[in-house]
């Protein structure tokens, strides 16, 4: 059975409501009080309810009235959206973009550029999600997400743009007064076997996980982040890799301190991905933005003018 219900009605007791009168509500929407009149009378018979108080000499919606104008203003507002989603997506932006960020990067330049773009005031969505090592490959290659910012090593599947970004510099920190700091550097393999290593763990749902900066043969505290690693090594719960770009602050202040190793972990290589096939325009708006940022070892994403 079809709704009496439709847009135009509820159009109308909006209307009539926020002009408290049939006949200034008529002249917002460009009709005759009549018109008005019998879509109102219409409605309440179909319904079987009142929906005006004609006892009051202006315009007044009975409980019942009431009820249907607050729920129909939810249906009038969600149709307005749809009509503008549509619009927007017949004009090339998607309806929701969504963005992996590797967890080795800082988050600030990415919400700098969330912050620009919704001043063009589309209606994409956009869904950020943090990914670690080969999550971000999984996600872009599963269908989880539509742009990679900071992937580490190279894509495994086909069909993926790639443009590099840097490469991210790593150092071997450790809490202050840790024991290490007493040895004399660079420290061999051996003298890091009696503490306990922080790991950060691979997000990778299908894809093989990938590890890096692991010392084989010590006890593990694994984390879901950077910063969480970050966090557990400052409080002295392991010691490991980390970041350059990420611990300025930390070094600086004493709270880790950087030690040499016999053998140092090699720079990483960063880049930006996203599938070849795609075209929206807010993918596209991001890919331009973000060639106009690069990867530098000791301050994050910067302009390459900088």
């Amino acid at each position: 059975m079809a709704s009496p219900i439709t847009l135009d009605a509820l159009r109308v007791l909006d209307a009539i409501d926020r002009k408290q009168s049939f006949a200034a509500a008529a002249e917002a929407l460009f009709r005759v009080p009549s018109a008005l009149s019998y879509t109102v009378s219409k409605l309440e018979e179909d319904l079987g309810v009142q929906l005006f108080d004609r006892s009051k000499r202006r315009a007044v919606l009975t409980p019942a009235g009431r009820l249907v104008l607050e729920q129909g203003r939810h249906i009038l507002t969600a149709t307005e959206e749809l009509t503008r989603l549509v619009q927007a997506v017949g004009d090339g932006w998607e309806v929701e973009l969504r963005i992996a960020v590797d967890s080795v990067l800082d988050f600030a330049p990415i919400y700098a550029l969330v912050a620009e773009f919704q001043t063009l005031q589309h209606r994409t969505e956009l869904l950020l999600s943090e990914e670690v090592l080969g999550g971000s490959w999984d996600a872009l290659n599963t269908g989880r997400c539509d742009l990679v910012i900071g992937a580490a090593g190279e894509a495994i599947a086909g069909g993926i743009a790639t443009r590099a970004l840097g490469e991210v510099e790593f150092v071997f920190a450790v809490a202050a007064g840790h024991p290490l700091c007493a040895l004399a550097q660079p420290l061999a393999t051996e003298a890091l076997l009696d503490f306990p290593t922080v790991v950060v763990a691979d997000s990778s749902r299908y894809l093989p996980a990938r590890s890096t900066g692991l010392l084989d043969g010590r006890s593990r505290v694994v984390v879901p982040s950077i910063a969480r690693k970050i966090e557990a090594q400052c409080l002295g719960l392991g010691v490991g890799y980390l970041p350059r770009h990420r611990i300025g602050a930390e070094l600086a202040a004493g709270t880790l301190c950087e030690l040499s190793l016999e053998k140092a972990h090699p720079p990483q290589a960063l880049s930006i991905a996203w599938r070849s096939a795609a075209r929206g325009k807010a993918l596209r708006w991001f890919l331009d933005r973000l060639a106009a940022l690069r990867f530098d070892s000791r301050a994050g994403l910067v302009p390459v003018s900088g």
